[in-house]
C-alpha cells in the first residue's frame, strides 16, 4: 500500500499565497509590499500553525498551537505593523521495522502574518512557551484603550 499524505491545511495556504501575489502586484505599483525577507519566508511555508487571537481593554493575545516544537527553533519578529511567527517542524525519522499508515502532522516551514493596529507599545511585547503553546501578549498604548466618561447631572 502506498501512503499518500494529503494536507487539506495546504491548499488553503496556496489560495492564500495566490491571493497575495495578485494584491502585492498592485501594491509594487505603490510601494505598498513587505520585506522580501518576509515574503521569502511566506513562499518557503509549507503549513501554519492553529492560532486563536484575544482582545480586552488592555492587550490582545494570541495562542499559536506549535506542538512538537521546541522555543528555540521559533522567531518572533515585530516591523511596521506586522508580527511574525516562523520555524521548521523537522519530521521524526521512521523506524525500519514499524510501517506508516497514517500521517497527519505538517513538516516543514511554517510561517504566520498578522497585522497589529498602530496603537499598541511595540516595546512590550512579551513571548512564553508552556506545553507546545506560545502566547503573544500585546499591550495596547494608553490612547487605545477605552476611556470611561462620567456624565455629570445638573
Amino acid at each position: 500500500m502506498t501512503l499518500i499524505k494529503y494536507n487539506p491545511s495546504k491548499d488553503l495556504l496556496e489560495f492564500e499565497r495566490e491571493f497575495n501575489r495578485m494584491f502585492n502586484s498592485f501594491g509594487n505599483r505603490f510601494g505598498l509590499t513587505k520585506s522580501k525577507e518576509t515574503d521569502a519566508e511566506y513562499e518557503n511555508a509549507v503549513w501554519m500553525p492553529l492560532t486563536d487571537i484575544y482582545e480586552d481593554k488592555d492587550k490582545f493575545t494570541l495562542k499559536v498551537d506549535l506542538p512538537g516544537i521546541k522555543k528555540e527553533d521559533v522567531k518572533i519578529s515585530y516591523a511596521n505593523g506586522n508580527l511574525t511567527i516562523s520555524g521548521e517542524r523537522v519530521q521524526e525519522s521512521e523506524t525500519k521495522d514499524a510501517k506508516c499508515h497514517r500521517m497527519e502532522k505538517s513538516y516543514g516551514k511554517y510561517f504566520r502574518s498578522f497585522s497589529l493596529p498602530e496603537l499598541i507599545q511595540a516595546d512590550k511585547i512579551n513571548a512564553e512557551f508552556n506545553n507546545g503553546q506560545l502566547t503573544i501578549t500585546v499591550p495596547k498604548s494608553e490612547e487605545a484603550k477605552p476611556k470611561e466618561i462620567e456624565i455629570k447631572v445638573k
